[in-house]
């Protein structure tokens, strides 16, 4: 092998290296942007009382869904998570676009 294969070689691993160095940079930056996103966001559902349902409730949601029993849907949401009407309505029929 000669010298400047040699040279090229090398030359393409610190380029490849350098590059993917940048590229995980930008990655742990987005990564650090979204947990502090994350953050807020648990704080302001934490303000209004929101609470997001758990896998429970979804699994003991579903079959009243599949049964057309939304207002059982409605109310059962209501009670586990304390929303509003008209948040409990929106989260069921969001449930409810996935199960059918």
């Amino acid at each position: 092998m000669n010298i400047e294969m040699l040279w090229l070689i090398v030359a393409l691993l610190v380029v490849g290296i350098a590059m993917s160095a940048g590229w995980g940079s930008g990655a742990r930056s987005i990564e650090r942007r979204l947990t502090r996103l994350e953050r807020k966001l648990d704080l302001v559902l934490d303000h209004l009382g929101v609470q997001e349902p758990a896998g429970d409730l979804v699994a003991e949601l579903e079959p009243l869904l599949r049964q057309d029993k939304k207002i059982a849907a409605i109310k059962r949401y209501r009670e586990v998570t304390g929303a509003s009407l008209a948040e409990a309505k929106d989260a069921v029929d969001r449930m409810g676009q996935g199960i059918r």
